[in-house]
């Protein structure tokens, strides 16, 4: 269980992230056209899972804005922006905003996703949204890089993910 805060009142996670070095668990989730995607889904990629309580919060909207951008300068790799926000939602969200380079997906049918990554909110306001993370995984699936940011309302560092992504892409 990890310990965050939200407007620096701790609350608590299901788990602790992925390993670095681990493989990348198992994951199935639902995309915006209501068929679902898993881990095949994006086998060979360079994955960097944007993990956001909701699309409908400014701190959301703003990592999905920048990640958009941030990944076009770094071919090959994909950015899956993973919330319990419906399908319909993150879709529209995404027309709204201009993202085209971002895969939405969502847990409305699976809720596992959030159980297995550490990243479910147990306690709190935020209680059944996820928490905001950062995971990297390499093409061939295993872990290079974690952040689970320390408060809710706070921005990940998009340098390092995005460092962790190049240096993953290029195999280091």
């Amino acid at each position: 269980m990890a310990t965050i805060t939200h407007r620096g009142n701790p609350i608590h996670t299901a788990g602790e992230l992925p390993k670095v070095g681990a493989p990348l668990p198992a994951f199935k989730l639902t995309k915006a056209d209501l068929s679902e995607a898993g881990n095949a889904d994006f086998k060979g990629k360079t994955l960097i899972l944007n993990i956001v309580p909701s699309l409908d919060t400014g701190t959301c909207a703003a990592s999905a804005r920048a990640f958009n951008l941030k990944i076009k300068d770094l071919g090959g790799a994909l950015v899956l922006t993973i919330s319990r926000d419906l399908p319909f939602a993150q879709k529209r969200f995404c027309e709204a905003e201009g993202i085209d380079a971002v895969v939405t997906l969502s847990e409305m049918r699976d809720r596992k996703f959030g159980e297995t990554f550490g990243v479910a909110i147990l306690d709190g306001l935020l209680a059944g949204l996820l928490s905001r993370a950062v995971i990297v995984a390499d093409p061939s699936g295993k872990v290079t890089y974690t952040e689970q940011v320390p408060e809710i309302g706070q921005e990940p560092d998009y340098a390092k993910a995005m460092a962790a992504a190049k240096a993953a892409a290029a195999g280091k």
